[in-house]
């Protein structure tokens, strides 16, 4: 399904022109040897690009569109019309000269075998160059003197013959695609992926942008022992997939990986997305949406009109988005030299929306004033789960990747989110915006007798006689007459007792009351009577009635309570400021 699904993709691709064809793909070249007709290297020309990086600017590799790569590690295989400076002419810088002459002769015996038969000057020349070059005297060629350690440096080389491109010479890409038909093996067999007789693809190309893989690339599909090996096949013949499939699959992941707009990184998890017809608008949307920034100009409030016009199956047709279309989002996570497969989604773009807008509507609740965002982006939610002040900020990679494709797919939270974030809230004795957030939607999307939907609202519901969510209102109320009783106050009662008060209720509870009388006759008579009232009115709920111990569902009532309670407070310290 993944493969079929990327290797339509690159099928849209290619009927657009936005991706190379079969057997080419971009390559990063830093500089061109310039060629004669006579074969004789004439001058070295860098072909880098100036760009701007914040405050610098630096200069980086061309982008150019060359024969395919091939897939080496520790072998010694040579690309077509460019390479390296080992394998283009025979020298490096890494002191093993035999090595770099053998990678030399390997390209030379490449291109020999694509262009012996090519009638073309641009042919003839690279030929008479790989004919007439000597690694031994390379150093010392006058081309080269003053660039030797830039060029050997790593950067890739491509040929020109006379100024003119040889990628782009009719002849030579005929002949190229001719030496690729012809391929390396006689194995054929019916292609998973296509369903059409091909050559099987024994080795498939790499897979670049995952974050934290290989930086050479990692496989997708591979097969690298014998115990995955079955009837006596080797390498990827155990799952074959045609040679064009292949390469199209993997073209249009690493086409997909290179662009930030459809891209999102949850944990360890690289998300990439995208729409049937390779339309952009599509994962322009999703990423806005699920990572809290812009599309189309539009502001925070018009984005989530359109989420819900979307969500309820309307078209947005000013944003050329039809809720119908099929959308795929594809999550994976680094593995060594391979990629797992953490999640892969498909489902019509509306229907996505809709579970997504759920998911914003589960975690609605009332907020601070300063929190800059409408509502919690994913990464924002699972920077929740962490500890900010540690070394290591990054979320549990299985609870980041189960929670996103909880909300994508609309299913039921996963239980680690939960006591990820109850750990938290514990530890750092505090209830954010998002802590809370989480709370609600967790309770809202997976139902406990125990959290009921009476205390899952937006704002504090004061008409709620559920215990827990009663205590962590009363709890609030303390530490309100605390900080009342003790202007600029550092350390709170929360500081020392929030965790117990939640857990242990019955011996806790009595403390804060005795506490609390001896704060109220601190304040003068008007709030005395107002905190009083409030007290009163929250112990007659509970009728003194305090539980020996709450479940992790009634603790999540009770940091619900307090939280609302608390805001509630700072709503109304706000207002008398404003007025």
């Amino acid at each position: 399904m993944i493969l079929q699904a990327l290797t339509r993709y690159y099928d849209d691709l290619l009927s657009r022109g936005e991706i190379a064809a079969p057997g080419w793909a971009p390559a990063k070249i830093s500089f061109a040897l310039c060629l004669n007709e006579n074969g004789e290297l004439t001058q070295i020309v860098p072909t880098m690009d100036e760009v701007s990086k914040g405050k610098k600017t630096v200069f980086q590799p061309q982008l150019i569109t060359l024969p395919a790569a091939v897939k080496r590690t520790v072998s010694i295989a040579a690309n077509f019309l460019w390479d390296n400076s080992a394998y283009l002419l025979g020298i490096d810088q890494k002191g093993k000269p035999e090595r770099s002459r053998e990678c030399f002769a390997t390209a030379a015996k490449l291109h020999h075998a694509v262009l012996d038969s090519v009638d073309s000057p641009n042919a003839r020349a690279i030929l008479a160059f790989f004919d007439t070059w000597e690694p031994e005297r390379a150093a010392e060629h006058p081309a080269l003197i003053r660039q030797l350690d830039d060029v050997t440096a790593g950067g890739n080389l491509v040929f020109r013959v006379d100024g003119r491109k040889v990628e782009e010479d009719t002849v030579i890409r005929e002949a190229w695609q001719r030496y690729q038909d012809g391929g390396e093996s006689d194995v054929k067999m019916q292609c998973l992926v296509t369903g059409k007789e091909d050559e099987i693809a024994a080795v498939h190309p790499s897979v670049k942008g995952v974050r934290d893989a290989q930086s050479s690339g990692a496989a997708l599909v591979s097969f690298n022992a014998p115990a995955f090996c079955s009837y006596g096949r080797e390498q990827n013949y155990n799952a074959p997939v045609g040679k064009y499939a292949a390469f199209a699959y993997t073209a249009a992941l690493n086409h997909l990986l290179a662009d930030s707009d459809h891209v999102q990184h949850i944990g360890d998890t690289t998300v990439v997305c995208w729409a049937e017809g390779a339309d952009d608008a599509y994962p322009g949307f999703f990423s806005a949406v699920i990572g809290g920034g812009t599309y189309g100009g539009l502001s925070d409030n018009d984005l989530r009109a359109a989420l819900k016009r979307l969500a309820n199956g309307l078209p947005c047709d000013d944003l050329g988005v039809d809720p119908n279309r099929p959308f795929y989002i594809l999550g994976l996570a680094p593995n060594a030299a391979r990629l797992s497969v953490r999640f892969f989604l498909r489902d019509s773009f509306g229907k996505l929306m809709e579970n997504v807008n759920a998911h914003y509507e589960r975690m609605e609740i009332v907020r601070p004033a300063y929190e800059k965002f409408n509502y919690l982006p994913l990464w924002s939610l699972l920077r929740e789960t962490v500890n900010l002040n540690s070394h290591d900020k990054a979320p549990s990679p299985a609870m980041a990747g189960a929670t996103a494709r909880a909300i994508f797919s609309g299913a039921r939270y996963p239980a680690s989110l939960l006591e990820a974030v109850m750990l938290r809230i514990r530890a750092e004795r505090d209830i954010t915006w998002g802590k809370a957030a989480i709370i609600k939607a967790y309770y809202l999307k997976n139902p406990h007798e125990d959290c009921p939907k009476e205390v899952l609202t937006v704002s504090l519901n004061e008409a709620s006689t559920n215990p827990a969510y009663t205590l962590g209102r009363l709890f609030s109320v303390y530490e309100a007459v605390q900080q009342a009783a003790n202007p600029g106050i550092n350390a709170t009662i929360k500081d020392k007792y929030f965790n117990s008060a939640a857990a242990m209720p019955a011996s806790i509870f009595p403390v804060l009351n005795n506490l609390c009388q001896k704060h109220l006759r601190k304040l003068d008579a008007r709030q005395r009577v107002y905190y009083d009232k409030q007290i009163m009115k929250l112990k007659g709920v509970l009728n003194e009635n305090y539980p020996a111990r709450m479940t992790l569902a009634q603790q999540g009532s009770f940091d619900l309570g307090y939280y609302h309670q608390t805001q509630k407070r700072y709503t109304k310290k706000e207002e008398k400021e404003n007025v």
